[in-house]
């Protein structure tokens, strides 16, 4: 007998993988928590029936969330993190050689929990003496934490439920003032295809918050349509602004410098979301 799983990502898409078993499942008091362990990607955390990272092309998603606003900030030295509970954004942002303080805000203890013991891979980083851990509510700790960060990072989930706030206007308005007078942020904002309102959306909101506001792109292909937007929000550098030979050369999968200013590079239809 075969074992399949499918995540409806529309009501008319779905993204079906062949399983060998499911390794947990929980319903917390957030949210359902699956890891399920697939022959195409490997181990696969899925919550609330969404995939949220897989082993095989994770690294797409947490080099390309981490690595563009660490090397266009000049120095990125005290760093947030709302949500990401695998992990995999710690063990990147941990690479940079600037970064002396990294800070975890997950809504939900469990995810990094589960994580910890069946995605060890993803998870590595948080044993890092850099790295604090805080259990709370994101959108509570950057209100109550002016002029502390130097970049934040929203690695949310889609915006349903509780994480619908993640993408307001208001929220927008606490990170920056949460950040320091040369910082900024980047959320994931989702795709193209799929989310061209919300991407026009957090746009115009970011903007209007934010002096400089840009969206770039990279391709994750677990995620919905495979195209995936990121929008970032800084009080001061430019993002395509950079100079190559600058960046560290720790080790990546996916991000180079040359990628980075490639990602900013949008085909027409995604250009005109945000025009």
């Amino acid at each position: 007998m075969e074992l399949w799983y499918t995540e409806k990502q529309t009501g008319n898409l779905g993204i079906t993988c062949k399983i060998t078993g499911t390794l947990h499942v929980e319903k917390t008091e957030f949210q359902h928590i699956a890891v399920i362990d697939t022959l195409q990607f490997g181990r696969m955390l899925v919550l609330d029936g969404m995939v949220q990272t897989t082993i095989q092309d994770e690294f797409v998603y947490h080099e390309m969330i981490t690595h563009v606003p660490l090397n266009t900030h000049r120095s990125p030295k005290n760093v947030l993190v709302i949500g990401g509970g695998d992990g995999g954004a710690i063990r990147e942002i941990i690479k940079h050689p600037a970064v002396g303080h990294a800070v975890l805000v997950e809504i939900d203890r469990r995810v990094v929990e589960v994580s910890r013991e069946l995605l060890p891979e993803i998870s590595c980083g948080l044993d890092s003496p850099k790295v604090t851990v805080i259990y709370d509510d994101g959108i509570k700790h950057v209100r109550e934490n002016p002029d502390t960060y130097d970049v934040i990072m929203v690695d949310s989930t889609e915006p349903v439920g509780p994480a619908v706030e993640l993408f307001s206007g208001e929220f927008y308005r606490s990170i920056y003032n949460a950040l320091k007078p040369d910082g900024l942020f980047v959320a994931q904002t989702e795709s193209p295809f799929f989310n061209a309102d919300l991407i026009t959306s957090c746009h115009q909101k970011i903007s209007k918050v934010f002096p400089l506001t840009k969206l770039y792109l990279a391709s994750v292909p677990t995620y919905p349509s495979g195209l995936w937007s990121f929008t970032m929000g800084s009080k001061k550098y430019d993002p395509e602004d950079i100079d190559s030979s600058a960046v560290p050369g720790y080790p990546t999968k996916y991000y180079t410098a040359e990628v980075h200013k490639g990602a900013f590079m949008l085909p027409r239809f995604v250009e005109e979301l945000i025009t």
